[in-house]
């Protein structure tokens, strides 16, 4: 379950510098199962504690778990003209400690995509605006802003959600006053008042600062 910081044997950075580091991951730092090693060696490596796991791939046990290389954990599951959402934006952010076992993906193109169906990605045909996009690690993620409202709207209906808003909402003072500005701009959306209401049960509850 989303513990709402990063862990990792590496090291880890406050959330500042982390949001801050969205530079690409050196490639050389990051292990794909078949490229340059296969999959059993890097299990050995991981057992014997010379990497650890990020996402799809591998990385030294020594380096940084930041966002740029969460991201770069997750870049083959994001296809152009898409970026991460949901529980997949918050854990590339540095909410929880493992990736979501399922992951989510918006278009950011104005154009409807064709995407084949996949058991581990959702394909959530909304557009996200240009302003609701960051780029980190060399992909499209939805700002943590986008993350939390997202996350906010839709964990009323999918429960499994709220642990990642809890983790989100905990990274950043702030967010949830800027989440609950942004709903409350948009009377008529659908699950308004259910997302005002969890906001208040999950920011109480987790005494999370909103300022």
């Amino acid at each position: 379950m989303p513990a709402g910081v990063i862990h990792s044997v590496g090291r880890a950075l406050p959330w500042r510098e982390r949001t801050a580091h969205t530079v690409c991951m050196h490639p050389a730092l990051f292990y794909r199962p078949g490229i340059r090693l296969t999959l059993p060696e890097l299990t050995a490596a991981r057992l014997d504690g010379h990497v650890v796991e990020v996402g799809e791939g591998y990385m030294p046990a020594d380096t940084v778990e930041g966002p740029d290389a969460r991201a770069t954990g997750i870049a083959e599951l994001v296809p152009p003209r898409t970026a991460a959402c949901g529980p997949s934006a918050a854990w590339v952010h540095g909410a929880g400690d493992r990736p979501p076992a399922v992951h989510h993906v918006r278009r950011t193109s104005a154009v409807r995509l064709r995407t084949p169906p996949s058991g581990r990605v959702v394909h959530h045909d909304v557009l996200l605006p240009p302003e609701d996009v960051t780029t980190i690690g060399g992909i499209a993620v939805a700002t943590l802003d986008a993350c939390a409202l997202e996350l906010a709207l839709a964990a009323p209906r999918h429960p499994e959600h709220v642990p990642w808003l809890r983790a989100v909402l905990a990274l950043s003072p702030g967010v949830a006053e800027t989440v609950r500005a942004r709903i409350a701009a948009h009377r008529k959306h659908p699950g308004r008042r259910a997302a005002l209401t969890l906001l208040d049960e999950v920011t109480a509850g987790a005494g999370i600062r909103t300022w």
